[in-house]
């Protein structure tokens, strides 16, 4: 079965961290772009990183650089999101999501994608 699967995420206070896990099973990242998205309750999804085939370039959208940290470790077939100094507007459901060869050019992974996770919950309140 090819599947994305995140992990990672919970209920952290303002100031903390997480580190979101996407696990690739049935297929390997390798070849694959990878990006994350969220999406906060009432809003659109939006992705915030993109991270190219074999690490090659990572890149973020502005609200989450600095803070925001993707890498991959193709070895797990997983790539990652550390995320530092967590803010309240950093609620939302978080997605990993892939494109096959993909080189990330711009601050985020544009479709057509290939594969979406199921998504996991992030809160960040005192």
């Amino acid at each position: 079965q090819l599947q994305l699967v995140e992990s990672g995420g919970g209920l952290v206070q303002p100031g903390g961290s997480l580190r979101l896990s996407c696990a690739a099973s049935g297929f390997s990242l390798d070849d694959f772009g990878v990006g994350w998205f969220r999406q906060a309750p009432g809003k659109e999804r939006e992705g915030i990183s993109c991270i190219s085939t074999r690490g090659g370039r990572r890149s973020y959208v502005d609200s989450v650089r600095g803070r925001f940290t993707i890498s991959r470790d193709n070895a797990k077939n997983a790539v990652y999101l550390q995320m530092n100094s967590l803010k309240p507007e950093d609620t939302a459901v978080y997605y990993c999501a892939v494109r096959d060869s993909y080189y990330c050019s711009g601050n985020v992974l544009p479709p057509p994608y290939d594969y979406w996770g199921q998504g996991t919950q992030v809160t960040v309140s005192s």
